[in-house]
């Protein structure tokens, strides 16, 4: 990504003028986060994403983020909200949210939701884009991993299946052999994987955990992210379905304070399975401290593999769990950002927040 001087106000380096109107016209999402365009004419300020008429690129500022545009004059666009976290609940859905939230048994039909003052198509597309499935089939697999969780703590498959909203043992029984690939009487091998969405200042993420610890971490909008899924399912023998986690308030937490700036450490298990290479890699990867990087190169010499520089990168691209497990911190040999599975702004933008993190490193 071509760079060019910021202006006196931004402290962060952004791609040049061209590259973001470009961005701007063809509302390109992949560059949220990069910048946001504050517009001379109506002193507004847009997301790239923006579906607002665009203005010539002559009347066009670029900051960093929405705080610098704030500090410079301009005011939010009521249309894309650059003030709102990407990827956040918009407020005509947060009444719904709280309410699954609150009952992993819910179920709810078109006409419960028109009751609620809810438009059941447009309820759809919002789950459809953000969990990539419907509505109906992310309450389903809530009320899965309900069940799940109630015959592994020994409860009979019926009070599984009524506990857990089904109104019959035959329903509970197809729709539990079609999630997790065995009957519910058969189960007792199998975990889950429980996953939610985190929302960050670059995007929202998914996180995902079993009962020991952190086994997922990545950007949502990562093309590998289902091959990721489907590997750590195998690898644990293990079905993925949205749920909540002990963990997750936890990781929650320490992101923000490490996008703050105030965390250079996390403290959470992570589950990492994968080949001994693999391993010992990630573990590599654990020792850069923040602030710092290391070439690929020098990976492979820590890992007593110096010939094996390919192989380090694949591993690195194989990692699940994103930041915590900071493969954003391996560069090329020459300095250069390289490979990063978030996208390379986003490796950018991880090394600046590191860099100016005042944490102390213990």
């Amino acid at each position: 990504m071509k760079q060019t001087e910021t202006t006196d106000n931004n402290t962060q380096s952004l791609p040049d003028r061209e590259t973001m109107y470009a961005a701007l016209v063809e509302r390109d999402s992949s560059f949220e986060g990069v910048f946001v365009a504050a517009i001379r004419t109506t002193g507004i300020f847009c997301r790239p994403s923006c579906s607002a008429r665009k203005p010539r690129p002559e009347n066009v500022e670029y900051f960093p983020d929405a705080k610098s545009a704030l500090a410079n004059g301009y005011r939010e666009c009521k249309v894309c909200r650059p003030l709102v976290a990407l990827g956040s609940t918009p407020d005509w859905l947060q009444p719904l949210i709280e309410e699954v939230e609150q009952d992993a048994t819910i179920r709810l039909q078109a006409e419960d939701l028109r009751e609620r003052g809810l438009d059941p198509v447009r309820v759809r597309r919002w789950f459809q884009k953000l969990h990539g499935m419907s509505f109906s089939a992310y309450l389903r697999m809530r009320r899965i991993n309900q069940a799940f969780s109630q015959l592994q703590h020994k409860s009979s498959v019926t009070d599984a299946a009524f506990q857990s909203g089904y109104e019959s043992l035959s329903g509970f029984g197809e729709g539990f052999k079609k999630t997790m690939g065995t009957a519910p009487a058969k189960s007792n091998g199998q975990q889950v994987i429980v996953v939610n969405r985190i929302l960050t200042p670059l995007g929202p993420m998914l996180a995902g955990a079993t009962k020991q610890g952190i086994c997922l971490l990545e950007f949502t909008d990562r093309r590998m992210l289902e091959t990721q899924i489907n590997r750590l399912q195998k690898h644990l023998n293990a079905k993925a379905l949205p749920g909540d986690s002990r963990f997750f308030p936890l990781l929650e937490g320490q992101l923000e304070s490490y996008f703050a700036g105030k965390r250079a450490e996390f403290d959470l298990p992570l589950i990492t399975p994968g080949t001994e290479f693999q391993q010992k890699v990630w573990a590599a990867l654990q020792t850069i401290p923040c602030g710092a990087t290391r070439s690929y190169s020098e990976q492979a010499e820590i890992i007593g593999q110096p010939t094996a520089v390919r192989a380090v990168a694949r591993a690195n691209g194989d990692n699940r769990i994103a930041i915590l497990i900071p493969c954003h911190r391996v560069i090329g040999a020459d300095g250069t950002l390289t490979g990063y599975g978030g996208g390379l702004w986003r490796k950018k933008r991880l090394l600046e927040i590191e860099q100016r993190t005042d944490a102390p490193v213990e």
